[in-house]
């Protein structure tokens, strides 16, 4: 049903003139569009009570765990920015060995080729990795992510409420419906199309995990 579904929507997205990006399985494109509309209904219902905002970077410091598509699709944007924007892109780049040189020794995986590594020990380590590291992918002068429009998912649905763990509980922002009752949180929820995500991650052979810095430097 799901890949009939992707099916359908690849078709009306050819006739509407999205097309593929680099390297990226055609599904992404599809995704990120769905998450920017996902969002921006979330938004629309939660109103001030959602307070992000350009300059709020409070999200954009600490280390978190890529899956091969928002690593790929990170990739993807650091090659369009050699050709659009060169300058911009080197910044990026020299943000991201920078933060390598810092943080590379305590990383809990392989530091050669960036994947997280699997072990209970590992794992652990990772909690408390790199908890207050700026994104190399923010620009400190402005407060905006540099690479915002090929962002990870992580990124997409931070802010409004989400379903984490078992689907049971609500996460949002902790900036955010200051105030607000359980039920006026669950009112703003966003949809996250998670089995649409998973059916594109089949086509990437790699299924290994990394982060943010080591996925713009691949």
């Amino acid at each position: 049903m799901l890949k009939n579904t992707l099916i359908l929507l690849e078709t009306k997205a050819a006739k509407s003139g999205i097309l593929y990006v680099m390297c990226l399985p055609f599904g992404d494109s599809l995704l990120v569009q769905i998450m920017n509309d996902a969002f921006a209904d979330a938004a629309k219902r939660a109103g001030d009570r959602l307070v992000c905002k350009t300059g709020c970077t409070q999200c954009c410091h600490g280390a978190f765990a890529l899956g091969p598509l928002d690593a790929l699709r990170l990739k993807t944007g650091v090659k369009k920015l050699r050709e659009t924007a060169p300058d911009l892109a080197s910044e990026i780049v020299h943000r991201a060995d920078m933060w390598v040189v810092e943080h590379g020794a305590a990383f809990p995986g392989d530091p050669v080729t960036g994947f997280l590594g699997n072990s209970e020990e590992e794992r652990e380590r990772f909690e408390h990795f790199a908890n207050d590291a700026a994104c190399p992918a923010l620009d400190p002068a402005s407060g905006r992510c540099d690479i915002y429009a090929w962002r990870p998912m992580t990124c997409r649905v931070f802010g409004p409420p989400v379903r984490v763990g078992d689907g049971e509980a609500l996460a949002h922002c902790e900036l955010c419906f200051v105030g607000a009752s359980t039920d006026d949180v669950a009112a703003c929820e966003m949809a996250v199309p998670y089995d649409l995500e998973a059916e594109i991650l089949e086509e990437i052979p790699s299924k290994g995990e990394t982060v943010v810095a080591f996925a713009l430097l691949s």
